[in-house]
């Protein structure tokens, strides 16, 4: 199917600002999208990570604020996480370079005052994350009497981080009579709750299988033994491409900043990224890994959504994650927007159940790799009974054809 962006009726400014971006042919979420914003239905749009959904609601957006009384409150973007905040309203400045829109990101981890002087400006479009939201909200800051549309971005992380409650207080102030487009990498049952309660007659958009990565993302498992796991990644960090970055993921906070001192006593240049930084470091961290002069992040579960970077080819499970949906959500930071990637997993012994659950929910089964020197004392178990032979070689950072088999 062939469709371009112009053929939705976007304006001129708009069509300027994503050709400036490289942006061609709109994504299936945002061909079967965008085309319900602009005619102001619900949506809730649900597709695998890296597919487009921010375009996919700020587009209508930017479209819907041309007309009216610019310089008001109109729209409102709740996100879970500062990063993804900061990733939307970056994208929100990117398509309306050319309009007279202006967006502001409210979050946590830093000072009031520079998002209160802000908020006195004119501004259409907030994004924020609930508490913060809120917090400005008490003190007279933010006014939502004017709001013509909600977004409900990551509807599902930001469920499952405990903001249901913040979610739900600011539902309740929103005019009656508003637009709800709500996004989410997978539908569970406490999502299917808030769209009942948030939404009405929706077009519902469905992109690829639930509980599915990017068609680009080969996934491979390395076994390994755990005292190895560091040597094995050191060895791996060494096949990067000349350009090439690569995302590490912990389960811990205390265990990517001991894995971070570890990697730079090895010589990797290497940063560390998780809630328990200040924002100003995360910060840093986060322009270092895009810009190229960090190679190698380090991060927790907080990375997992919002972070946009080209040429991030390979992330790393060191730890094999407890809830095998955020497996889909870590290797969504690569192979995004069409391009190739892997997903490699460092498995030690006592986490093969927890690929065992993984592989269960993608229903795949992933290529099985050793690295020479480093087995494991014991062969990995066989997923569902079966699995694909371990080659002795070591792997590679070059995606082969196929990835996975389906069940």
């Amino acid at each position: 199917m062939n469709t371009s962006f112009a053929s939705f009726g976007l304006a001129p400014e708009l069509l300027r600002g994503l050709d400036e971006k490289g942006y061609i042919e709109p994504t299936p979420i945002q061909r079967e999208a965008i085309p319900a914003g602009l005619a102001g239905r619900d949506v809730v749009g649900a597709a695998q990570t890296g597919t487009g959904k921010t375009a996919a609601f700020l587009l209508p957006i930017l479209q819907r604020l041309k007309h009216g009384r610019q310089g008001t409150l109109r729209a409102l973007v709740l996100v879970p996480t500062r990063e993804l905040a900061d990733q939307v309203f970056h994208s929100a400045l990117s398509y309306g370079k050319y309009s007279r829109l202006e967006a502001v990101a409210v979050y946590g981890g830093v000072s009031l005052e520079k998002q209160t002087r802000a908020l006195k400006d004119r501004v259409d479009i907030v994004i924020a994350t609930p508490g913060r939201l809120l917090d400005h909200m008490g003190r007279g800051h933010i006014d939502c009497s004017d709001i013509e549309v909600l977004v409900l971005d990551e509807a599902d992380r930001m469920l499952d981080m405990g903001f249901s409650h913040d979610v739900n207080r600011i539902l309740g102030v929103l005019p009656i009579e508003h637009q709800t487009l709500l996004f989410s990498a997978t539908i569970s049952d406490q999502v299917d709750r808030l769209a009942r309660r948030a939404l009405k007659d929706h077009a519902a958009v469905e992109v690829g299988g639930r509980a599915a990565a990017a068609k680009g993302v080969e996934h491979l498992l390395v076994a390994v033994d755990r005292l190895q796991k560091r040597h094995a990644l050191v060895r791996l960090l060494g096949e990067l491409p000349e350009r090439g970055r690569a995302l590490v993921f912990t389960r811990t906070k205390h265990g990517a900043d001991r894995l971070t001192r570890q990697l730079r006593s090895d010589g990797v240049r290497v940063a560390a990224l998780h809630g328990g930084k200040a924002q100003s470091l995360r910060t840093r961290a986060l322009d270092g890994f895009r810009e190229g002069r960090i190679r190698t992040l380090v991060a927790t579960d907080v990375a997992a959504r919002g972070i946009h970077i080209d040429d991030v080819v390979m992330v790393v499970n060191y730890d094999v994650p407890v809830d095998p949906e955020i497996y889909v959500h870590r290797v969504g930071r690569t192979a995004r927007a069409g391009a190739q990637g892997v997903a490699l997993t460092l498995m030690s012994p006592d986490e093969w159940l927890l690929m065992y659950d993984v592989e269960k929910l993608m229903g795949m089964t992933f290529h099985r790799d050793v690295m020479p020197g480093l087995e494991p004392a014991v062969a990995p178990l066989q997923p569902l009974g079966r699995h694909a032979p371990a080659r002795r070689s070591g792997p590679s950072l070059r995606p082969r054809r196929g990835g996975a088999r389906r069940r």
